[in-house]
């Protein structure tokens, strides 16, 4: 389990747009940036670590100028600086693209999202809206929301003495996949994995990003032997096919812990450590297997 990647709780201000302004919006990493609205008023706007640029992103997986994104009449274009890392839009890396509303445009491990014409202000307070919920990287719901969800589950399930099921998994070896193939592709298995759960899951299920390479589906009404069986269809699933980025195949499993509730009241945090202390001893007992 991560133990570098941490769920923040950011306050984000709200200023004033235009209606019809260009602009991109840092949705990813959480921080102090994140909310932060940054107008395409220039023709040229370059984004990079350098203090000589407009919209200064300072991470070591940002190259000193990264991008440039250049404005004419409607048409707005984003162009890579031959950067270390390169630029993506919507997850395809391009050297140069024309720009989209609500294109995702990745610049090293920062997310930003374009927001452009008649409808930017309530597109912006949209997007500040599910900063609140939605993990920016994986399209997974957050901690914050997570913890909500559990609350009124629970409290339903003691209310009508009905099971609900807690399945927490943790990719295998994510470390050794940063370290050999870059966070870029790790970015991407996270992105890809949340993807195949989605996948799998029903409408009244939920997955939320817990912590960095950690993720907790919650199953209402299901036992513990329902919830056993479907964390062992998750571990095949994405064990079944490998992930493949930019040239790469990169083989991954998860340990699973699994934790239920048949009705009795329970502090949502001890619900929650029941799953983890069972997953630390899927990774203890070999990894790429479920315990519960």
């Amino acid at each position: 389990m991560s133990e570098h990647w941490k769920t923040r709780v950011t306050a984000v201000k709200v200023p004033e747009v235009a209606p019809g302004d260009a602009c991109m919006v840092m949705i990813y990493p959480p921080g102090p940036l994140m909310g932060k609205r940054f107008p395409l008023d220039e023709p040229v706007v370059y984004i990079g670590r350098g203090q000589d640029c407009e919209i200064q992103v300072d991470l070591d997986s940002v190259s000193r100028q990264h991008a440039r994104v250049r404005s004419r009449g409607d048409v707005i274009t984003v162009e890579d600086l031959k950067s270390t890392n390169g630029t993506y839009v919507n997850e395809r890396q391009v050297k140069r693209a024309s720009l989209e509303h609500g294109d995702l445009v990745q610049i090293g491990n920062t997310i930003f999202k374009f927001l452009h014409g008649g409808n930017v202000e309530a597109d912006y307070h949209e997007a500040i809206y599910r900063m609140t919920i939605i993990d920016g990287l994986t399209g997974a719901h957050n901690k914050r929301f997570l913890m909500d969800y559990l609350e009124r589950e629970v409290a339903r399930c003691v209310r009508y003495r009905r099971p609900v099921s807690l399945v927490m998994f943790d990719l295998d070896h994510f470390k050794k996949i940063n370290d050999r193939h870059g966070h870029l592709t790790g970015d991407h298995v996270l992105r890809e994995l949340t993807r195949r759960v989605h996948a799998r899951i029903r409408r009244e299920e939920l997955i939320a990003r817990y912590g960095g390479e950690e993720f907790v589906v919650v199953l209402p009404e299901a036992g513990h032997r329902g919830a056993l069986e479907f964390a062992e269809q998750l571990r095949q699933l994405v064990a079944a096919e490998p992930v493949e980025f930019e040239g790469d195949v990169i083989p991954v499993t998860i340990s699973v812990g699994v934790s239920t509730i048949d009705g009795e009241p329970i502090e949502i945090s001890n619900f929650l450590r029941l799953a983890d202390e069972n997953l630390y001893r899927a990774k203890h007992s070999g990894r790429n297997c479920v315990i519960g």
